[in-house]
């Protein structure tokens, strides 16, 4: 244990070390705050804190507080996030919140493009079909597919809701395989996991960072993930593109973002830190064991990202015609 804090420690002392001309062992008494726009526990959840502890050594000690602030969808903590005038109150955006639910609401409480500034992708994250084996009489992607096919419309699957991203990767599934199934939205991810578990819904579209555990414990099979090559952490679990559905390979992503009035010189620090505590060996261990990857990207790419993820989020949705109020 004590050999694993000195290389943990000596590690954070060189990557702060090396960013030292910019500033960001600048102490401050005022804590950073991170909002995750969802409940505790999810993969949404774990990105921030994954790297709390670091992230606080490299801005030099100043304390880095992670707040939940769940409910419509990521709305309502992304929109507490674009009010923030003081400079320091940043949030954790995903696939979701800045490409999906611009792209399926009719109004809301925040724009995802003009109110905010990207500040970097943190991680890119895989997503996985899944299914529970007591209820779907397939084993590989083909044969789950030649089963839909087999039974129209028959076969339900969850997701977290309506116009959540497992609701739009579901479409994208549908559309690009031929096939038919019910939607059933639920009321946020645990509760449709817990279903499909306990074998009251078969099908489930999810990210590989939460599913993982019930994957390896062989509750759940993964058929298939979204990510250019095969997982390290699911060998045996072939790409959409090698199940011949390249359309359907791109995985989702978590990101920071700060209100547009943050000074640019607050951005650069976070930024800058963000990227180095995604080097630490601490954090890229406990985000490897969990299906994520760290990317790390510049506040400019990412802010332009943001913009292109709405705009095809908005193809899927009308594809699908998928609208809410």
């Amino acid at each position: 244990m004590q050999r694993r804090q000195i290389i943990h420690s000596a590690a954070a002392a060189a990557v702060a070390s090396s960013l030292s001309g910019l500033s960001l062992a600048q102490e401050t008494s005022r804590p950073l705050r991170i909002v995750v726009p969802f409940p505790p526990g999810g993969a949404t959840d774990m990105v921030p804190r994954n790297m709390q502890d670091v992230l606080s050594k490299l801005l030099g000690g100043q304390p880095v507080v992670i707040e939940n602030r769940a409910g419509a969808g990521g709305s309502i903590g992304m929109a507490e996030v674009a009010r923030a005038t003081d400079g320091l109150t940043f949030g954790i955006a995903t696939l979701s919140t800045q490409g999906v639910n611009p792209a399926v609401y009719k109004k809301l409480p925040y724009d995802a493009i003009n109110d905010f500034v990207g500040v970097t992708e943190i991680v890119k994250a895989p997503g996985v079909l899944v299914i529970n084996p007591k209820l779907v009489p397939a084993k590989t992607f083909a044969e789950f597919v030649a089963y839909l096919k087999a039974n129209p419309g028959k076969v339900s699957f969850a997701t977290p809701g309506n116009g959540t991203i497992a609701h739009m990767w579901g479409a994208q599934f549908l559309k690009s395989t031929g096939t038919q199934m019910t939607h059933i939205p639920y009321k946020g991810a645990g509760p449709a996991i817990n279903d499909l578990l306990g074998g009251q819904v078969p099908v489930y579209f999810d990210q590989v960072a939460s599913s993982l555990p019930h994957i390896k414990s062989g509750k759940v099979v993964a058929l298939a993930v979204s990510w250019p090559e095969r997982l390290e952490v699911l060998p045996n679990v072939p790409t959409y593109a090698q199940a011949g559905h390249p359309d359907l390979n791109d995985p989702s992503w978590f990101g920071l973002v700060a209100p547009k009035s943050t000074p640019a010189a607050q951005v650069e620090r976070v930024q800058k830190a963000i990227v180095a505590a995604l080097k630490d060996p601490a954090v890229k261990q406990r985000m490897a064991a969990q299906g994520l990857y760290p990317s790390g990207t510049s506040s400019a790419d990412f802010t332009k990202q943001i913009a292109s993820e709405v705009a095809k989020m908005k193809k899927v949705a009308a594809s699908a015609n998928i609208q809410l109020d």
